[in-house]
């Protein structure tokens, strides 16, 4: 069966998105250690799993970019939940029927680990789902103090902090699993 990991960044209030993140963020300067554990989450993936915006944005951005995790993000295929999309490119089908169902099915096809970017109401689905083996929080060292929170609405989830990871310059990745 594979496992299913989601990789967020966040500011150290818990925003993940907005201009006010997007500031704050330009400002914290990935080092070898942040491209390294890139490459370590994607090591297994078979695959990558996006919402429509996240894929939207990846596919303007990732096939002009280079490098080992350029390289490994553009060669995965990406599989996309949306109810709008009829087409893709880049490497990229759209999740047949229910997307919370695609991703269970997706899961039990073989081995090897589904990287999920992105966050939303697809996230909090599979949250809910009992569909997300880890959750990799990469916390930057900012407040942005508005923007959207992460997995806003879900209910109550308990989660086991499994791993700290310091990738300097103040960023940490905090990896959890779900209380089962």
């Amino acid at each position: 069966m594979r496992k299913l990991i989601e990789y967020d960044h966040l500011s150290i209030d818990g925003r993940m998105s907005g201009d006010a993140w997007w500031a704050g963020q330009a400002k914290v300067v990935p080092n070898d250690n942040h491209f390294a554990y890139q490459l370590r989450l994607l090591s297994s993936a078979v695959g990558l799993v996006l919402g429509r915006v996240t894929y939207e944005g990846f596919a303007q951005t990732w096939p002009t970019m280079t490098g080992d995790v350029a390289d490994k993000i553009n060669s995965l295929p990406k599989y996309v939940a949306s109810t709008t999309l009829s087409e893709t490119t880049w490497n990229a089908e759209v999740l047949a029927g229910d997307p919370v169902d695609a991703v269970a099915r997706l899961k039990e096809a073989g081995d090897g680990t589904l990287v999920k970017y992105g966050n939303g109401p697809f996230s909090r689905a599979l949250v809910e789902a009992g569909l997300l083996d880890e959750l990799h929080l990469s916390i930057s060292p900012f407040v942005a103090g508005s923007g959207e929170s992460l997995l806003s609405g879900i209910r109550t989830t308990a989660m086991d902090l499994a791993k700290v990871t310091e990738l300097g310059n103040g960023t940490v990745v905090l990896t959890y699993t779900p209380s089962r």
